[in-house]
């Protein structure tokens, strides 16, 4: 602790007020979302499909406009972009406590989607910016100890609330981002937008896509990325599935168990594995390394002997080392990530860029967990964990493949005509 205070005293202010306003964005978002389902099915009686439809609008709206809220961004500015989320959330979070119809539903769900869309690129591309270039992957790693402060902490401020009404959930949430909103118009300093120009808006937004379009390193990077979504998303898909095969009904307090571990592992290691990283390696093998522990995780979930009291011992275990490695592995290369795509970008269009790269990732998850969804339903039990252990080791071939050819050291990006 004493550490992580050195290292967060050692940055500017407005760097220093982006990393708390990040741990209070996902205490605000965890302390809510991971009891929206049960909320919707049980306290509104919906049917399974409009849970469903409704949990599915939010990540569209996210995922699908990561790369619209990167370029408001570079264009207007990040902190206007930054204010925008932060009010749409809480308009949304509100909603959320009273409505009660599909329509209503899903556009709360809509609009929180969209809120994470605005203010995510931005509140990187500002980091990024604030930090400078010396000091950008110490920056990410704080910035990353903090994001995850916020998921440790926000399920059980939420499960408190609950105690209550849902509804007081979704009122504290909208309070916490309605405060931020406050906080950061009043304190965070404005910054001249990058990427306006004295073209038509659409024109000019059209030259930008193009130009990170036609960024081959950029995206030969993010392909070989996509992987490492697809793994460190599996503590929501594939370990609560092993949870269910091993302690059937009791599936919720070990898979809270297994969050738990996974944010406190990250927690625990991001500024050691950082610093160890920047003294002994370079940025292409801190991230191809990360990649290999994440995919090395899912080996020691392998289906195994479970009978008795000592299968189940050795099978939480599994889930509970499991976690850790993967929490470790992301946060070994996430600071070096951030980093790497700034400096394929050439530090221009800085969160148009990260609004691309997450577009992809959010594809890149959705279309990895049917993968894996159709893995389990194959009934071949080694399959799945066999796959996503497969997957973190190619990624890490990609990326060091890309570093030899020296497709990941920072080149001018041409700008598109």
């Amino acid at each position: 602790m004493r550490g992580l205070r050195a290292q967060l005293a050692s940055f500017d202010r407005p760097a220093r007020l982006l990393m708390v306003n990040q741990f209070a964005i996902n205490l605000g978002f965890y302390m809510l979302m991971p009891y929206l389902a049960d909320h919707l099915a049980h306290g509104l009686g919906l049917a399974a499909w409009t849970v469903g439809l409704v949990l599915g609008v939010r990540n569209l709206s996210q995922q699908g406009m990561f790369l619209v809220g990167g370029t408001l961004a570079d264009r207007y500015g990040c902190k206007p972009v930054i204010l925008v989320g932060c009010a749409l959330r809480t308009v949304a979070f509100g909603l959320l406590a009273v409505a009660d119809t599909l329509p209503s539903l899903v556009a709360a769900s809509a609009l929180t989607g969209l809120a994470g869309a605005l203010f995510n690129p931005a509140v990187r591309a500002y980091l990024a910016a604030d930090a400078g270039e010396e000091r950008r992957v110490e920056a990410f790693a704080v910035f990353n100890v903090f994001y995850q402060a916020g998921i440790l902490i926000g399920p059980p401020v939420g499960l408190a609330l609950l105690a209550w009404d849902f509804g007081v959930v979704c009122a504290v949430s909208a309070l916490v981002f309605a405060a931020l909103a406050v906080l950061q118009a009043r304190a965070l300093p404005a910054r001249d937008p990058v990427g306006r120009s004295a073209e038509p808006a659409w024109r000019a937004v059209a030259a930008d896509w193009r130009t990170v379009a036609g960024n081959r390193p950029f995206l030969l990077f993010t392909a070989a990325m996509t992987g490492s979504y697809v793994l460190g998303f599996q503590v929501y898909l594939a370990l609560p599935l092993r949870a269910r095969e091993l302690f059937g009904e009791r599936t919720g307090l070990v898979t809270g168990a297994v969050f738990a571990v996974s944010a406190l592992a990250a927690l625990s290691g991001q500024l050691k594995l950082t610093a160890w990283a920047k003294r002994t390696l370079s940025a292409p093998r801190a991230i191809a390394c990360g990649l290999v522990v994440m995919g090395a995780a899912f080996l020691l979930v392998l289906p195994g002997p479970e009978e008795g009291a000592g299968g189940l011992v050795a099978g939480g275990l599994s889930l509970a080392l499991c976690a850790a490695l993967l929490a470790w592995g992301g946060a070994l290369l996430y600071p070096f990530e951030m980093d790497t795509v700034i400096r394929l970008s050439g530090d221009r269009l800085i969160a148009t860029y990260y609004g691309a790269y997450n577009t992809v990732s959010g594809i890149a998850i959705s279309l990895g967990n049917l993968v894996v969804g159709a893995l389990f339903d194959t009934g071949v039990r080694w399959l799945p964990w066999t796959a996503l252990a497969v997957t973190g080791l190619m990624c890490a071939w990609l990326v060091s493949r890309l570093h030899r050819g020296g497709h990941l050291a920072p080149t001018p990006v041409p700008m598109a005509g």
